[in-house]
């Protein structure tokens, strides 16, 4: 009499099958969405916010094994968040400036498109005095409070761990994996216009991600970033960071 053979156990349990969709899906149609509508253009952006806000929340990433935030991780959050506002937008201030050659580098080969810098205020379209203070606020509240969370839920939550292996719900948040780890950073950054800075800005929240183990935590960072960014923008009239 002989065994009978060893079932092979599933590459992914049943508990964790479809469990990419909710954070994949509310990404990919936000760039679907953009693609489609195209950029800028302030009653756009507000569609994209409303059906990504919408597939968020009706989809619910956060279910899936992520515990609630850890409170001590808030002032670390916001000071992640300040640092990556203060290297984003230093490369493009008027100090930074002064600092001709390197200036002059950064903006022919840290940024994909140089031409976005000099775009005359008409074609700029979240500017207030163009489609008004309404667009204006839901293209801020758009970019702090809608996708920068699903790009937490997408790049950290998802990305990180599913580089790493299929099953990515198993992977552990704070193992650092170097091949994962750059991956999701290089991707993050080739959808930003300052790729030079988008790439540390996908390393900044990677490691903070790797170090707390608290998606909440790099999510409120990514929001204070954004947040912060929009109103610098609101106040010195320098669109070109929304283009």
């Amino acid at each position: 009499m002989t065994d009978a053979p060893a079932t092979k156990a599933p590459a992914i349990p049943p508990e964790h099958e479809g469990a990419w969709i909710p954070h994949v899906v509310p990404f990919v149609a936000w760039i679907f969405i953009m693609g489609v509508l195209g950029d800028p253009a302030g009653w756009k952006y507000a569609t994209r916010t409303f059906i990504g806000l919408a597939l968020f929340l009706a989809l619910r990433p956060w279910r899936f094994k992520y515990p609630r935030l850890n409170l001590r991780n808030l002032p670390s959050a916001f000071a992640v968040g300040l640092f990556v506002f203060a290297f984003w937008v230093f490369p493009q201030t008027d100090f930074f400036a002064r600092f001709e050659t390197l200036h002059r580098l950064y903006l022919t080969v840290g940024i994909q498109m140089p031409w976005s810098l000099s775009l005359p205020l008409e074609q700029i379209r979240y500017a207030p005095e163009l489609e008004g203070w309404a667009f204006a606020l839901i293209r801020l509240g758009g970019s702090a409070f809608v996708i920068a969370l699903i790009e937490e839920f997408f790049w950290r939550g998802w990305m990180y761990r599913w580089v790493q292996k299929e099953d990515f719900l198993s992977v552990d948040p704070g193992h650092y994996d170097r091949k994962a780890f750059w991956i999701t950073a290089g991707l993050f950054a080739s959808i930003h216009n300052e790729w030079i800075v988008g790439l540390l800005c996908g390393l900044v929240y990677g490691w903070y991600y790797v170090k707390t183990r608290d998606i909440w935590a790099v999510g409120i960072a990514h929001v204070v970033t954004n947040f912060v960014l929009g109103i610098y923008v609101l106040w010195s009239g320098k669109f070109e960071f929304w283009a």
